[in-house]
């Protein structure tokens, strides 16, 4: 929006999205900006820091692959961490991202195969015996979209084949009591290079959380809006999704310790 205030673009702001929004990824520079955080070890915004993703991948291998080599599809694979590790540990991997930049990382520094890819509309093909679908990544499609993924998912396993998701757990989405309006300044990060401050909405409506941020750079008049949102599902509404499949277990972390993580849950989910 141009020639305005920040105040009077929030005045006249509309909160709700018709349509399923998600923030560009695939955007060239704004995925170089994510590879980033991507990168940091400061935080687990973007992808969890190395010992996390060791204690993951430490249990994929040896309770969901029961330590036997694996032909394994990695989706929404980002930089290629968890491939790369679970490549060196014998398995045939294949990760598909939607940011061009952490393809472009994966290739040139992580063990695996890697395409990048709209998990939406890319051929999953076939023969595996793993697919993965980790960090919230599937909350982040319509119902529909979700579905599809699922269905796509499960033609592209072997029999007897499994299907790894970590998932949000719908009191993490689907609070009581959304979080109040926020902000923040930033001299350069990931909504801008520039210095700017950034204003963040929530709203919620039937189960779906959408986050708004409103991003104001210093010397310009022009108010970017990124949004993004994420459907919230019960247990029950997991296994509706996975109808297909003959059985499926829910564990409280993807490291498959009792003490259940306030944010995710892992599924297995088997052919």
């Amino acid at each position: 929006m141009e020639n305005a205030t920040l105040l009077d673009f929030l005045l006249k702001r509309k909160e709700t999205v018709h349509e399923w929004t998600k923030i560009p990824w695939d955007e060239p520079e704004f995925s170089r900006r994510m590879l980033r955080e991507h990168l940091s070890q400061d935080h687990d915004a973007a992808s969890r820091r190395s010992n996390i993703i060791d204690q993951h991948v430490h249990w994929i291998h040896g309770k969901v692959l029961k330590g036997q080599p694996a032909t394994i599809l990695d989706l929404g694979c980002g930089p290629g961490f968890y491939t790369d590790r679970l490549t060196k540990l014998g398995h045939t991997c294949t990760g598909y991202d939607f940011g061009p930049a952490s393809i472009e990382y994966a290739k040139a520094n992580h063990e695996g195969t890697f395409h990048l890819g709209d998990l939406r509309t890319i051929d999953f093909r076939n023969g595996y015996d793993l697919v993965m679908l980790i960090f919230g990544e599937l909350n982040a499609f319509s119902p529909d979209e979700a579905q599809a993924i699922i269905d796509k998912a499960y033609a592209a396993l072997k029999a007897g084949g499994k299907l790894l998701l970590e998932v949000s757990r719908f009191a993490a989405l689907a609070k009581p009591d959304v979080e109040p309006p926020t902000w923040f300044t930033s001299k350069g990060g990931l909504f801008s290079p520039n210095p700017h401050i950034c204003l963040i909405e929530n709203s919620l409506d039937l189960g779906c959380l959408t986050t708004h941020h409103y991003v104001a750079e210093v010397g310009s008049d022009t108010i970017h809006t990124y949004s993004s949102m994420h459907q919230a599902y019960t247990d029950d509404e997991y296994r509706h999704l996975l109808r297909q499949f003959d059985h499926c277990l829910i564990y409280p972390s993807l490291t498959g310790s009792s003490q259940p993580d306030e944010n995710f849950l892992a599924i297995v989910a088997e052919k």
